[in-house]
Formats: C-alpha cells, sequence, structure tokens
C-alpha cells in the first residue's frame, strides 16, 4: 500500500448555469453588470465585475428550442417543485452563463458564474438551473451559497451527497468536488444504518481533502500533479466546517483512500474505505468519530 496519491490538476475548470426566459432581455451583459452591482456585496462583487468584464465569462442567449433539453427528471429528483419545472418548461428562451478559471482557491469560474445567473435570474423571478449538479436553484439558496465578506463557503452548498441502494447496502457518490479538480468520492455496501452518519463523515472528508488540494496549488506556477496521502484524518472540526458552522471538539478518524483510474467515460474516483480492514469497519468509524448510536 502506497502512502501517496499522485493526482493530475486540470489546466482549467469550468461552470455553467442556465436561467429560463420568459422573454429575451435586450443585453443580458448590461442587465447581468447591473443586477451583481446592485445585489452582490463587496468584495464578491469585484470578483464577478471582473470575470463579467473578461473573456473568462461568456453569456449565450438562444432560444430554449436551440439547447439541448434540461433533464426534467433529475431535476425534479434533485428537489425542482412543480412551478420551477414549469417555468422551465414554458421558458421561451435559455441564458447559458459559463466562466473557465484555473484550478485554486478562490474558485472564480463557480463563484462568478453563480453570481451572474443568480442575479439575472432574480431580476426577472426566473429559475437558474446549476449545470453541474443538475439542480434548480431557489433565490435564497443561491444567496446563502456565495461567499460573504471573509469569503468563505459552506462546501455542502457546492456538493451533493446521492446514494443508491443495492443488495450489500447503499452506494454513495459526491457530486461536486470535481468543480475545484478533484475526483468525486465514492463508497460502496454503506448498510443502511449509517445513511445520515457516514453522509456527515463524506461531508467532512470532502472539506478537509479540498483543504489539503488547494494547499498544494502554489498561486504562481500551477503544478501538473498534486500528491495526497492515501491515509487521511477527518474530524468533527472538518464535518462542522462543511456546514459553516464550529465544532471545539477534536475527535478525528482516519480513512483510506483508493484512486480508481477512469473506465470507459468514467472519470477517475476516489473510493473511500476505513483505514484498518475488518467486519463492522464503517460502524466502527461512525461510532469512533460521532459516539455510539
Amino acid at each position: 500500500m502506497g502512502e501517496r496519491l499522485t493526482l493530475p490538476v486540470p489546466e482549467n475548470l469550468h461552470a455553467t448555469y442556465a436561467v429560463a426566459l420568459a422573454a429575451p432581455p435586450a443585453d443580458p451583459r448590461e442587465l447581468a453588470r447591473e443586477q451583481v452591482a446592485r445585489l452582490i456585496r463587496p468584495p464578491l462583487r469585484d470578483l464577478v465585475l471582473g470575470m463579467l468584464a473578461s473573456p473568462l465569462l461568456t453569456l449565450d442567449l438562444r432560444p430554449a428550442a436551440e439547447f439541448p433539453p434540461l433533464p426534467m427528471d433529475l431535476l425534479a429528483a434533485y428537489g425542482a417543485s412543480r412551478a420551477e419545472l414549469g417555468a422551465l418548461s414554458a421558458a421561451s428562451h435559455l441564458l447559458a452563463v459559463r466562466a473557465a478559471y484555473r484550478p485554486g482557491w478562490p474558485p472564480a469560474h463557480e463563484w462568478a458564474a453563480r453570481a451572474v445567473a443568480g442575479a439575472v435570474g432574480t431580476a426577472l423571478s426566473m429559475p437558474v438551473v446549476d449545470g453541474f449538479t443538475p439542480q434548480v436553484l431557489g433565490r435564497d439558496r443561491l444567496e446563502r451559497s456565495l461567499p460573504g465578506p471573509d469569503g468563505t463557503v459552506r462546501l455542502t452548498d457546492w456538493i451533493l451527497l446521492p446514494h443508491t441502494g443495492g443488495p450489500h447496502g447503499f452506494w454513495f457518490t459526491t457530486n461536486g468536488l470535481a468543480r475545484f479538480g478533484l475526483p468525486e468520492l465514492l463508497t460502496e455496501n454503506v448498510p443502511p444504518t449509517l445513511v445520515e452518519p457516514w453522509g456527515r463523515l463524506l461531508n467532512g472528508l470532502s472539506r478537509r481533502l479540498l483543504d489539503l488540494w488547494v494547499e498544494r496549488l502554489h498561486a504562481d506556477e500551477l503544478p501538473v500533479f498534486v500528491d495526497l496521502p492515501e491515509v487521511v484524518s477527518v474530524g468533527l472540526q472538518d464535518v462542522a466546517a462543511a456546514q459553516g458552522i464550529e465544532e471545539p471538539m477534536l475527535r478525528e478518524v482516519s480513512v483510506r483512500l483508493r484512486l480508481d483510474e477512469p473506465q470507459g467515460d468514467a472519470p477517475a474516483v476516489l473510493t473511500v474505505l476505513a483505514a484498518e480492514d475488518g467486519p463492522d469497519r464503517l460502524e466502527h468509524l461512525c461510532a469512533a468519530l460521532f459516539g455510539p448510536s
């Protein structure tokens, strides 16, 4: 068993959001600029306006029929309301907001694209679709997900933890770490009684891995590869930080990561395993971190 995992660093990361429109605005870029200046607080406002004035952020306004159909079934499965689905179906036009940026912090491509799409959607009272998830972002959630004056965000506003049942338990896969250039996390055969605590543990692990990843992405020169430890500690403080809160207790457990290379069209993933193998290993991890149920 090796001690390090070597991960490739993408040259650029991309974000895509769609705003459903009942009628096309005369000048979407000017509308976006006005609404960002009115609705977004500094210092995020300056970052967004800078991206909006650059070729790194593009606005593509077209009749809805000229875009690929939106995945209505998935949007409904991820919580879209009947009213939101109706507005998407009735939209005459879509505004695609796309941004690109290098890996690292801040994730300017995501912050800027989401802020612009949200500002336009708020101005026109129309729904915004996160193309990565995919998910309809309500106004409150969208505003809450953007960084405050101190530049911090709740990671749980940027990743999802979908899980599906199987004959030997639940299959978890994160959906959102790739926004930052990392592989998604995978765990197989999670017992039904651990769905809630294992989801919390994966949120904390995502936060810890993102911190390790960003530390290694130097601002002056982007590396081609980054080494991460194969065995990673995740603690209650990481779980709390993923939710934007603080936790004074320092309790931690260790997990082992296995890099599974791409299979066909499927991207590489990091499979999460107990650092020490054995029966009931996931139960022991959750009990050690969160206390006995």
